[in-house]
């Protein structure tokens, strides 16, 4: 069928073709992203259980170098839509009400896609 197979000028196959059909491409490409997730899922239950900080380091450079960045939202303002609330502590000044004092649990993203939310502990603004 020539939909998959390119004949060349001399009337052969040219060295770039493939026996493959394109379901079985997308097949492919399927199990290597479920693969790709079980993967990403495993180095974070490791991360998860490691006492080790270069341990720790060394799994999160693995991940980000396949674009699954840590999410460590310290400073910045409490989003309920990114973040998780674990806690809040006390603040006199108004400036610090809402904004994230501590990540409790990191958070991952895969490239824009959240896969886990961060739990923050976020300044709230202390009643007097």
């Amino acid at each position: 069928m020539a939909w998959f197979r390119k004949e060349g000028t001399d009337g052969g196959s040219s060295a770039s073709d493939t026996d493959v059909h394109p379901l079985q491409q997308v097949t492919d490409l399927e199990r290597a992203l479920a693969d790709r997730q079980a993967l990403i899922q495993m180095c974070l239950y490791a991360l998860d259980r490691a006492r080790s900080g270069g341990v720790v380091e060394r799994l999160e450079e693995g991940l980000a170098a396949i674009g699954v960045q840590a999410l460590r939202p310290d400073g910045e303002r409490f989003d309920p839509a990114r973040h998780e609330a674990g806690g809040a502590v006390p603040t006199e000044d108004p400036a610090l009400d809402g904004i994230v004092a501590e990540t409790e649990v990191t958070g991952f993203a895969d490239h824009d896609r959240l896969l886990r939310a961060p739990i923050v502990t976020v300044y709230a603004k202390k009643n007097t």
